[in-house]
């Protein structure tokens, strides 16, 4: 006889399903009572933006029946939250934009059809703001999401709605996106691991392009161990990505099994500035001195460049949006405005279409890239990238396995606080550094400060994502799941 448990750790859920002692089909149900319980809808947290009760009841009994003779998946009956801007083929893929408004893709995302084959129900598409660009969520054309620890503050962006649902108890695990620290950067925020894997190490295929050199898929869990099992589940070379590695992927959940007993942990001087809140730098203490005692060296190091990662950033991002949200023109699919001639038509479209920050960024790109200011811009932007890039490969080769930095120099801001730009352009502060860089990274709650959920953040070399994990592992044994104290 099976019986509905209340949504756990994806482990947990696993070994539930395979053993018959509940099923797909009533861990859904339960999923879907929590989000309403936490009224997860437009009117309460505004989590998702497409949530079908009756596509996930069918989806959840074909995915067992599939599941039924052979070895169960590492994700086997566990629900997962996906952003909006990844394809799926039974929800609409909007992006959080008008411009897309109910748009649903003729294909799916390489990272959903692995989840699925894994056992996992892609549980709703969740809000984000409009095509990634944005850093609270504020910039959905679906309105904002909440922060579920504090209500009235941002959850961060641009997958504020994805680490909603997983911080609500809706979902363990749940899919974002990482252009600046989409993924890294809501964790924080709202008290739970977010990862960004080594750029090449997830497959692109099925999430809608914003700045293609930059963009990840990223995992947000409820724990370590659940955000391992869901980047071992998504990873790997894709053959429809030509910048996927072909590389063998590591079992991360595993990686509690290893000790951090002679790891060296570097403290970047420029993520420590005397302008950092005490009571987060108390945190960050407690935190490197609990991976002291538990035997790993604590080196100081220098990632000198970090001070022109967010001017490089939003040089380089917004122009490779100017050219990738080109083909949003109102002639292929989406919305379309009709207008004086086919000029017309794209100026009405684009302009009713795209939100204020799309737009400004777009505009921003497209100059940046423009004749007279490449050379002075764009040129010059990608030759600082190369600079912060070699940063970090200095410091890996001098010896230190992992990097241990704040992931956000203040908590969750309240909805509706910033208005100017570059004020919330530097929320990705240290965050960006590692998208420019291609280094993997992770966020994971340290503990509060004021009552809200702060993150500290872990890089690592190229492809070392295993070293990270290993750290997480312990530091989340040492602080407590969820550092809640």
């Amino acid at each position: 006889m099976t019986e509905p448990i209340p949504t756990g750790t994806a482990a947990s859920l696993q070994e539930h399903t395979a053993s018959g002692r509940t099923t797909t089909a009533a861990t859904v149900d339960s999923a879907l009572a929590r989000a309403r319980d936490v009224n997860a809808g437009r009117e309460g947290l505004n989590i998702f933006v497409a949530l079908d009760d009756s596509y996930l009841q069918d989806h959840a009994t074909v995915s067992a029946t599939q599941l039924t003779d052979t070895e169960p998946g590492l994700l086997l009956g566990v629900p997962v939250a996906i952003k909006d801007n990844i394809a799926t083929l039974h929800h609409p893929t909007t992006c959080g934009s008008l411009i897309l408004g109910g748009y649903v893709s003729p294909y799916e995302a390489t990272v959903v059809r692995r989840l699925r084959e894994a056992g996992a129900v892609p549980f709703g598409k969740t809000n984000m703001d409009e095509f990634a660009m944005g850093s609270s969520t504020e910039n959905s054309a679906y309105g904002p999401t909440r922060n579920p620890p504090a209500p009235d503050r941002v959850p961060g962006g641009s997958s504020g709605g994805s680490a909603a649902a997983v911080a609500a108890g809706i979902v363990p695990i749940a899919l974002g996106s990482e252009t600046g620290g989409s993924v890294r950067q809501p964790a924080a925020f709202c008290g739970i691991v977010g990862v960004k894997p080594t750029y090449g190490r997830v497959s692109r295929f099925g999430l809608v392009a914003f700045a293609s050199s930059l963009d990840q898929v990223g995992v947000f869990g409820a724990t370590v161990d659940d955000a391992a099992r869901g980047l071992r589940t998504i990873a790997g070379h894709d053959p429809l990505d030509s910048t996927s590695a072909l590389l063998d992927v590591p079992d991360y959940h595993l990686a509690h099994r290893r000790s951090v007993k002679g790891m060296v942990i570097g403290r970047p001087k420029e993520y420590f500035p005397e302008s950092l809140d005490p009571r987060m730098r108390a945190r960050l203490d407690v935190a490197l001195e609990h991976l002291r005692e538990l035997g790993a060296e604590i080196r100081d190091v220098s990632l000198p460049h970090t001070g022109l990662a967010i001017p490089v950033y939003y040089i380089v991002a917004p122009a490779e949006a100017s050219s990738n949200l080109a083909r949003f023109d109102g002639v292929r699919y989406g919305l379309r405005i009709g207008g004086d001639g086919l000029k017309g038509m794209y100026e009405a479209t684009r302009s009713k279409g795209f939100g204020p920050e799309v737009t400004r960024r777009i505009m921003l790109g497209t100059y940046v890239l423009s004749a007279g200011y490449y050379d002075a811009y764009y040129r010059k932007a990608q030759r600082v990238r190369t600079l912060i890039a070699d940063d970090f490969s200095r410091v890996f080769a001098s010896g230190v396995d992992v990097l241990f930095t704040p992931t956000t120099p203040t908590p969750a801001f309240p909805i509706g606080a910033i208005s100017d730009p570059y004020e919330m352009y530097m929320s990705d502060i240290f965050t960006a550094t590692a998208n420019l860089a291609g280094v993997p990274a992770m966020s994971q709650p340290i503990g509060r400060v004021g009552g809200l959920p702060v993150g500290g953040q872990l890089l690592a070399a190229h492809f070392q994502e295993e070293k990270m994990f290993s750290v997480a592992y312990a530091l989340e044994r040492a602080l407590g799941v969820g550092a809640s104290s």
